[in-house]
C-alpha cells in the first residue's frame, strides 16, 4: 500500500537504527524520497538541532509529506534506587524532548502538504516496567505528544502512534520474548515499517496509537513486567 500524492518526502528521525532502517527501506520501495537522519544529523535534545535537521529535508526533498520520530536512547535496566539524574536525561531527552522540538519544527512543512507525523512509541507507555523506570516514562509523555500534537495541528496534519511489542529482539531472547505474546512469536521491524506506511495513507486516522505487539499487551497479566 502506497500514499499517492504528487511528491512522497519524508524524513525519518532515527533512521539508522533497526527499525529505522527497516522504515526508511519500505518507504523506499514505495518509491519515497527519504532521509534517513541518525544522531551524527541533529541533535534532537536541542529545539536547534531539530530546526536544523527539517530545515535540511526540506532544503533536500522540497518540502515534507512525512515525518517518522524513531529516534531513543536511553533504554537501559536499572532498579529505581539506583537511577541517576544521567540516566533521567538519557532517556527524556532525544525519546520526549526530541519528539517535541521534531514535531514542532516540522509543523509548517506538514501543514502545506497536509501531511503526516508518525511517533514510534512503546507498549511500555501503558505499562509501569520497574527495571525500565525513566523509559516508562518517557515513552507515556511520547504518546500524549501524539495526541497534543494531533490536537495542535488538526485539520491540516494528521498525527499518529505506533506502540511496538517485541520486534527488535536481542540474539538468545526470542524464546522468551515470543512467550510474551498472544501469537506466540516475536514481530520484525518490517512490521512496525508496515503500519507506517498504513498510517502514511489512513486519512480518516489521527490524534491515536496503533499497537503492534502481537498481543503482548492483553497477556502481560500472565507474566512477570521488566
Amino acid at each position: 500500500m502506497s500514499l499517492q500524492r504528487p511528491h512522497n518526502r519524508a524524513l525519518i528521525a532515527g533512521g539508522t537504527g533497526r527499525i529505522g532502517h527497516a522504515i526508511v527501506e519500505r518507504l523506499r520501495a514505495d518509491r519515497w524520497a527519504v532521509i534517513a537522519a541518525g544522531s551524527a544529523d541533529g541533535d534532537l535534545r536541542t529545539r536547534d538541532g531539530a530546526a536544523g535537521l527539517v530545515a535540511h529535508a526540506v532544503a533536500e526533498l522540497g518540502g515534507l509529506d512525512l515525518v517518522v520520530h524513531a529516534a531513543g536512547a536511553g533504554f537501559e535496566p536499572k532498579p529505581i534506587g539506583e537511577v541517576t539524574e544521567a540516566d533521567w536525561d538519557a532517556a527524556l531527552d532525544v525519546t520526549a524532548k526530541g519528539t517535541f522540538f521534531l514535531a514542532q519544527a516540522a509543523a509548517s512543512a506538514l501543514r502545506e502538504s497536509h501531511g503526516v507525523l508518525v511517533i514510534l512509541e512503546d507498549v511500555a507507555s501503558f505499562q509501569p516496567w520497574t527495571s525500565f523506570g525513566p523509559h516508562s516514562a518517557a515513552k507515556a509523555a511520547q504518546a500524549m505528544l501524539t495526541r497534543v500534537f494531533a490536537r495542535a495541528l488538526a485539520p491540516e496534519v494528521r498525527v499518529c502512534g505506533i506502540a511496538p511489542g517485541p520486534v527488535a529482539v536481542e540474539a538468545g531472547q526470542e524464546e522468551r520474548r515470543a512467550a510474551e505474546t498472544l501469537l506466540g512469536r516475536i514481530g520484525s521491524p518490517a512490521d512496525i515499517a508496515e503500519a507506517v506506511v498504513y498510517l502514511a495513507g489512513a486519512e480518516y486516522v489521527t490524534g491515536t496509537t496503533l499497537v503492534v505487539d502481537g498481543g503482548r499487551l492483553l497477556k502481560s497479566g500472565s507474566g512477570p513486567h521488566p
